[in-house]
Formats: C-alpha cells, sequence, structure tokens
C-alpha cells in the first residue's frame, strides 16, 4: 500500500473514533439532561387533589385577606357555608372549586426557602389560604398570593418555598361570602301558572287563565286603606304584563341578603311593597313572596313564605311588580300614532319642516 493511502485510511480511522467519542458524549450529555429534568420534576410537590379524595372533601375553609373568611361543610348531599354564618352553600360554586383542585399543578420553583414570602403576598396575613379535609385530615393545604408573567405564585402548607402553580382560578375562591351563599329564589315553569295576585297599598290585582288567556281585575283601596270590591270591567288590562311578571319571577335569584339589623319592612309587606301569590296547576302547590322595603337603589328586601327564613334583596325588575300600580299592568297610551305596517309607529302629523314631523319638500 502506498504512503499516501496509508493516511487517507488512518485520517478515516481518527474521523471515525471521533465521531463515535462525540456521539458517546452526546448521548451521555442528553442522559444527564434527562435526569437532571426527572430529578428536578420529581422534587417539585404535588398539589393536585385524587378524583376519589376530591368526591371525598366534606369541609373546605377559605381565608381571604380582602374578604370575609368563609367555611363550606357538607352535609349530607348539601353543601352549607357554616361561617361566618349558617346559610344553604351555592352548589354549582362550590363544585367549581372542587373540580378545580383536581387541575391545580406545580410547575417549577422559584425559591426554596421561606424568605421571599412577604415580596410574593404569600405571608399568613397576605395569602388566600384553602385547606380541604377529608373526613379529620387534611387533603389540601396551600396558600396562593400574586401572579406574574411566569404564572400563579404560591407555597404548599407544611413546607418551605414559592412555587408557580398551573390552572389556578383566583376567582373560584376568592368569593364575597354572599356569593358562596346559595341565590336561587323560585324555580318553576310560567306556562303552569293558573292564578296570580298582588296586594299592595295601590289595592288588589287578581289574574286568572283559561285556555291560555289571561283575564284581570283590580280593587282598589278606600280613603280608610280597606280594599273595596273589583270593578266591573278593566279596560286597559294587557294580559302581556301579566306575562312579564311571571317572567320575572319563574327563576327568582337574589342579588344580595339582606343585614341582621335591616329594616326590611316585611312584617308590612302590602304597605311598604307588596306580596305575589301564584298558584300552579295539577295542585303543584301555592307561591308566596313579600317584598318590603327598598333596600340599595331601587332594589328591595323579599321573603318567601314557608321558606327557610332567608331575607333575600332582589332587583327592582322583579320587585317592582309588587308595588306596582294598575298602569303597570294596563297598555300603554299609543303617543307616536298609529303603526306603519312595517311593525313601526308612523309619524304624527305635526307642522312641516319640524324633525321628526313630516317635514316639507325643500
Amino acid at each position: 500500500m502506498k504512503t499516501e493511502h496509508k493516511i487517507y485510511a488512518a485520517v478515516g480511522v481518527l474521523v471515525a473514533l471521533g465521531g463515535g467519542l462525540y456521539a458517546t458524549r452526546q448521548s451521555k450529555q442528553k442522559e444527564i439532561s434527562a435526569h437532571s429534568t426527572m430529578s428536578a420534576t420529581a422534587d417539585l410537590p404535588t398539589l393536585a387533589v385524587g378524583k376519589d379524595d376530591v368526591e371525598a372533601i366534606s369541609k373546605i375553609e377559605i381565608k381571604n385577606a380582602d374578604k370575609s373568611n368563609v367555611t363550606l361543610e357538607k352535609k349530607g348531599d348539601n353543601w352549607e357555608v357554616t361561617a361566618p354564618l349558617s346559610a344553604k352553600a351555592n352548589a354549582a360554586n362550590v363544585r367549581s372549586l372542587l373540580d378545580n383542585l383536581k387541575d391545580l399543578k406545580v410547575k417549577e420553583s422559584i425559591d426554596r426557602s421561606a424568605a421571599t414570602y412577604p415580596q410574593y403576598d404569600l405571608t399568613d396575613e397576605k395569602a388566600v389560604h384553602v385547606v380541604a379535609y377529608k373526613g379529620g385530615g387534611k387533603v389540601f393545604d396551600a396558600y396562593f398570593g400574586k401572579s406574574g408573567s411566569r404564572g400563579q405564585l404560591a407555597r404548599v402548607g407544611g413546607r418551605d418555598g414559592v412555587w408557580v402553580v398551573d390552572k389556578y382560578s383566583p376567582f373560584l375562591y376568592t368569593r364575597e361570602v354572599k356569593n358562596w351563599r346559595e341565590t336561587s329564589i323560585l324555580k318553576f315553569e310560567d306556562a303552569n301558572v293558573i292564578q296570580a295576585t298582588v296586594t299592595n297599598a295601590n289595592g288588589q290585582f287578581s289574574f286568572s287563565k283559561n285556555d291560555d288567556k289571561w283575564s284581570g281585575s283590580f280593587a282598589k283601596r278606600d280613603k280608610d286603606k280597606k280594599l273595596e270590591k273589583p270593578e266591573k270591567k278593566w279596560e286597559k288590562f294587557d294580559e302581556a304584563k301579566v306575562k312579564d311578571m311571571l317572567r320575572a319571577y319563574k327563576s327568582l335569584t337574589a342579588e344580595d341578603f339582606a343585614d341582621d339589623k335591616a329594616d326590611t319592612g316585611l312584617a308590612e309587606a302590602e304597605a311598604n311593597g307588596g306580596v305575589i301569590q301564584i298558584k300552579l296547576k295539577d295542585n303543584a302547590g301555592d307561591i308566596t313572596m313579600k317584598v318590603g322595603k327598598t333596600s340599595k337603589g331601587s332594589s328591595r328586601y323579599a321573603l318567601k313564605e314557608g321558606g327557610d327564613g332567608t331575607v333575600y334583596v332582589i332587583s327592582s325588575w322583579s320587585a317592582d311588580w309588587a308595588a306596582a300600580d294598575r298602569a303597570k299592568f294596563e297598555k300603554s297610551d299609543d303617543k307616536k300614532g298609529k303603526d306603519d305596517g312595517h311593525g313601526h309607529d308612523a309619524e304624527p302629523a305635526g307642522l312641516p319642516g319640524m324633525p321628526g314631523m313630516g317635514g316639507m319638500e325643500e
């Protein structure tokens, strides 16, 4: 073999050996990197609650620096607010929180010590502290603080460190106490209503349905505030207004709840607001809502007769029907002229050249 060929062969062997060495080093580097990643991941705390444990949770405590603390407890199949007051809990809101507990995941570490808790609002005084219990033991204990470009920052009960948590939805945990309470008051199908009565300071309105057609009568009050006999004929009665009233009450919900010392006026509801009575067909029951004085703005206090005694605050859209005068159940005066044939009011006759008054030609 010629000398130059020997040199080429030697170079080829060196290249092959170098390539093999490089490949071996790359493989080892990947192995080390993968091992480091696995080690780092394995060192992260587990935050999510398993599905079975979530369904077994019987108590949740939430300490919120900006709002009142709240305790939720499961009693039988139902959830209740047990602190700072006793009330039926909003089942949908509790369910949303429980579902979120299954999704929480620690992604990375920010600090392995407690030194930066004040910086990230993770001190006991500043953080949102959530503890969930299964029986007598904790299945979840975490503090949530600031959120930033890297995500939601949190600490885990019983372990030092600041962690980045994925899937945390703050609004599920930081509700005001009133939003943990059940807000649903009434639930019925308006098509099943056969009678309705409104009694207030203006008089008594009585409505009856026959073959899906509503009729109405009105009895006004005399000078002594006693009800007179119903008027023989109510010329301007509008059955569409009765349907509007039922729509306002068929899925009635509270926008707030009365304070213990509130002047509700419910003891004399007929004088201060009104009383609405609704009768359902097929002996499905009667519904009576008492509406009292105004609370905030035009909203009013309300109480469901035969309920658990909770005094609600309902919107004026619903409350105003209880305090209505007769005009609220009557056809509106036609002040805009006759229909133009296209579902719009025709322009009324007026002076030529005036805007909206049939202007004259130029």
